[in-house]
């Protein structure tokens, strides 16, 4: 049959679309696009905010009125945590967060079934990681890992625990098959990622964390790059650094989540942290890394978060000098303790991550303007505006002229940059 699949949300979603997409075809299935006609329409839903439940309910009528004949189900955090409303859309089949291969059996039992499948379990008991396939949809440039599920962090605004459950680990040694097998395939950059794989081997009772995770995959990557996704801020320890700045294929490229700058909001938001504890992150990267790119997550408005602790906030991000930033009002989550608490204006949240967003480009310029005369490696994806853009390790897109460049990795002069791209130009010998 053809199927056509939308994702919403991180790149866990988009992962487990990519290993659902691969068995689809290899069962002999034919993908198409989401707005072609097609026998089954898949929605990868998620939930982390009520504005990603209503874009989930969005694409579901989409997919329903696309072909009234075909078989809509939908998966992910929307329909684990709303399975009953979900059930009022009049969808075929309805599949939480787990076992994505089953789901797929149960998408070819739909085309058959008269009733409505759900098949939604307890994702609080779950205890086993399901190892899918990792890759990506990049042309063999770059592709995703995921190595853990579940979060137990449990902070005020969120959901995801509900959604995904506890801690589960994908044990060392598939990571690294996984990874020599993505070697084989020929792609030149791995992201590893997971819901918190910062908590990644703490349900395997080995005594083993995520730098030893890492320190294998990067020795399986070869001549691959390993890149990481989020991390929790007390996952940068000193010896985390010094085993991590040994690592030549591990990009200096380090997303701490920081959520607010001011130690009275990080509390009411349950962050296990303080700005004392996350600046000292900040500065052992600093340490131990050459002008590493540390890019950080913000909440702005935030329940409770009064203008002094706004201000607090501004002036942390700005002592931390980060090398990029992403800026979100505060959305009420229904369901979590945060969406009980007294509520900031819209109007104010939305002001302040434009104010928020103002400092975060000025750090963002200052990085840019501190890679200019430096040489990087960088990895060529695509062609734009007659140029070819790839990453340098630090994930800063760069842009220089050549030709038949994808896939290539290049060492690069950057000669200017226009604040939000570097430009540059490749050693001459290498072409």
């Amino acid at each position: 049959m053809r199927v056509a699949i939308y994702t919403l949300g991180c790149k866990v979603n988009q992962y487990e679309t990519a290993a659902m997409e691969a068995e689809l075809q290899r069962r002999g299935h034919t993908l198409t696009d989401f707005e072609s006609e097609a026998d089954a329409y898949i929605i990868n839903t998620c939930s982390v905010t009520a504005v990603s439940d209503k874009k989930s309910r969005q694409m579901i009528r989409r997919a329903k009125k696309r072909n009234s004949a075909a078989v809509v189900a939908a998966c992910g955090c929307y329909v684990q945590t709303h399975a009953d409303e979900a059930q009022s859309l009049g969808i075929d089949l309805i599949s939480g967060t787990g076992q994505r291969m089953e789901f797929i059996d149960l998408l070819e039992q739909a085309v058959h079934a008269q009733q409505c499948i759900v098949h939604v379990d307890d994702a609080l008991r779950r205890r086993e990681f399901e190892v899918l396939q990792g890759g990506g949809m990049a042309s063999r440039t770059r592709a995703m890992l995921k190595v853990e599920d579940g979060c137990v962090n449990f902070c005020t605004y969120c959901i995801i625990p509900y959604a995904r459950g506890p801690v589960r680990s994908e044990p060392l040694h598939e990571a690294v098959r996984q990874t020599r097998e993505l070697l084989a395939e020929g792609y030149r950059e791995i992201v590893i990622t997971g819901i918190e794989i910062s908590s990644w081997g703490k349900d395997l009772k080995t005594g083993e964390s995520l730098i030893d995770l890492m320190e294998a995959v990067c020795a399986a990557a070869g001549e691959m790059r390993v890149r990481l996704g989020s991390l929790e801020p007390r996952t940068i320890t000193e010896e985390f650094c010094r085993r991590a700045s040994k690592l030549p294929n591990l990009c200096p490229h380090f997303h701490l989540s920081l959520q607010s700058g001011c130690d009275e909001t990080l509390q009411a938001m349950h962050r296990r942290y303080d700005t004392a504890r996350f600046y000292e992150s900040v500065t052992l990267l600093n340490q131990y890394f050459d002008r590493p790119a540390i890019t950080t997550d913000l909440i702005t408005g935030f329940p409770g978060e009064t203008e002094e602790d706004f201000a607090k906030t501004l002036q942390f991000i700005e002592q931390c000098g980060f090398a990029a930033m992403h800026i979100f009002p505060y959305s009420i989550r229904p369901g979590t303790p945060a969406a009980k608490m007294e509520q900031v204006e819209m109007s104010v949240r939305e002001e302040r991550a434009h104010r928020a967003a103002a400092v975060a480009a000025k750090m963002h310029r200052a990085y840019l303007d501190g890679c200019v005369g430096k040489t990087y490696p960088v990895l060529f994806e695509q062609m734009r505006n007659g140029l070819y853009t790839g990453h340098a390790p630090n994930y800063m897109e760069v842009a220089a002229e050549g030709e038949n460049l994808h896939n290539r990795t290049l060492e690069v002069t950057v000669t200017h940059t226009d604040g939000e791209t570097l430009f540059g130009i490749i050693k001459e010998e290498q072409i």
